[in-house]
């Protein structure tokens, strides 16, 4: 964003709708500043005089950069004939994310307005499979023929280059369009002018499949470090390229949808201001239900129970402090693996390995809170009476003894439970993301409560139960 000194200049012109003295300022900004300003205008009519105040060129190439609230509403509110100069103008991988996120009768009409070239186009990227390689890809790019000369090529890329997405990259086809090779520009800049392209390749690229799913091409990008990749139909037609930029969209969206998921809550597909109070509670309601009827199994669970609370009181003073360190310990175990899967630091082919290590770090979490929870008691015991007498009785050490190995107990499950969870999920063809910690914790909460008073009696039989 520009000094804070042109912020007062930019709201004076906006306040006296100059719109001719607020183009001229913004004229030497770049688009995606311009954007950013307009993103954070609030009022909604400000917005619109902004964007309206643009000269056509500017206001074709800023559009691309704004929100897609933002963009859903220019396309409301501005005149009609200013539409096809906007789509016709954008990228078309940039389009083709705007027009999947709009009714079907809305981007009937803006096809309608569309250059006959560019509607093909469109019509092209929007055939592809939702979430879908194809529906990232421009075909802006850069092709040149194996038997070309590097001064050729250079000539080329001159006059044509202007309308590719990126130059970083020179791609080599043959005669019928086939992708034989992919070449960086450098290449040709440091090569003898005279050289054929042939002379320089060495037939080694890298490419994705126009119906690969987008998840698989994030994987991809970060393996090669690269700034975009040929995008082939099965037989290795060139049909377009995927650059990083919509990449970063992409990881931005799945991390979103993770972080939802995990929360316990649908995924929302409108920024968090903008999605209607009755969705909101809608998304969120869903989970908050299950998570409930779940949890009824917790008072289930304490009926069954009943018989021995009742004998021995002081073991439901520490049901609060079971369940919770379950929950938690599920809730990191599930988090961490769910997070592996999504960077592909672990397969489903690694369950054991996943297990075994969870299983020894369950033991080693449960004995380091198991012996703190061990102290506690005691020290109560020692330090703290309650009415003149000892916290927890003559039998304290049986209650500790009962609370340190339920403590070890519960965490090794919960840390086995959130762990796998996850795993079968993958397995069955669903999002791991789904496991979500107050899922996990749910289910530890019930379990735990079996295993705590089961090593009660145990422990206790013959004394206080």
């Amino acid at each position: 964003m520009k000094e804070n000194i042109i912020q007062p200049m930019i709201g004076l012109f906006v306040a006296e709708r100059n719109a001719s003295s607020l183009n001229e300022l913004l004229s030497s900004w770049p688009p995606a500043e311009i954007a950013e300003l307009i993103d954070e205008t609030e009022d909604k009519e400000e917005r619109l005089f902004i964007y309206e105040s643009l000269s056509h060129d500017i206001a074709a190439h800023t559009f691309e950069y704004l929100e897609l609230q933002y963009q859903k509403e220019i396309l409301e509110e501005l005149p009609y004939d200013r539409i096809p100069e906007i789509l016709n103008e954008m990228s078309a991988d940039d389009r083709t994310g705007l027009l999947e996120e709009l009714p079907p009768h809305t981007v009937s009409q803006l096809l309608a307005v569309l250059s006959p070239q560019e509607r093909t186009i469109a019509l092209a990227l929007l055939g592809h499979p939702e979430n879908s390689v194809g529906r990232l890809m421009t075909p802006d790019y850069t092709a040149v023929h194996a038997d070309w000369t590097i001064q050729q090529t250079l000539d080329y890329i001159r006059m044509h280059g202007s309308n590719s997405e990126t130059l970083n990259v020179i791609y080599v086809i043959d005669e019928k369009g086939y992708l034989i090779d992919d070449i960086r520009v450098r290449e040709f800049l440091l090569a003898d002018p005279s050289l054929k392209v042939e002379d320089i390749m060495d037939h080694k690229y890298q490419s994705l499949m126009v119906d690969d799913d987008q998840e698989e091409v994030v994987a991809k990008f970060k393996n090669l470090n690269r700034v975009a990749l040929p995008v082939t139909d099965k037989d290795g037609y060139l049909l377009g390229i995927v650059t990083v930029d919509d990449v970063l969209e992409v990881v931005e969206e799945e991390n979103t949808e993770d972080i939802q998921k995990l929360g316990a809550v649908e995924v929302f597909d409108e920024p968090y201001m903008n999605i209607s109070f009755a969705l909101l509670i809608r998304k969120r309601a869903g989970w908050l239900v299950i998570l409930f009827v779940g949890e009824m199994f917790t008072a289930t669970a304490m009926g069954f129970f009943e018989d021995e609370i009742a004998k021995a009181v002081v073991l439901a003073l520490f049901v609060p402090l079971i369940i919770s360190s379950g929950g938690n310990t599920g809730s990191q175990a599930a988090t961490l693996i769910i997070r592996a899967l999504a960077l592909g630091e672990i397969t489903l082919r690694d369950w054991w390995k996943i297990m075994r290590r969870e299983i020894l770090a369950g033991l080693a979490l449960g004995t380091i809170l198991g012996f703190i929870g061990f102290c506690r008691i005691a020290f109560w015991h020692k330090f703290v009476p309650m009415d003149g007498k000892p916290a927890y009785g003559e039998h304290w050490l049986l209650v500790a003894l009962t609370v340190s190995i339920s403590l070890v107990g519960v965490v090794l499950w919960g840390t086995l439970s959130g762990s796998m969870l996850p795993l079968v999920l993958k397995k069955c063809k669903l999002d791991p993301a789904t496991s979500s910690a107050p899922f996990v914790a749910t289910l530890v909460d019930v379990t735990g409560l079996i295993i705590y008073f089961t090593i009660a009696m145990l422990i206790m039989r013959g004394t206080l139960l």
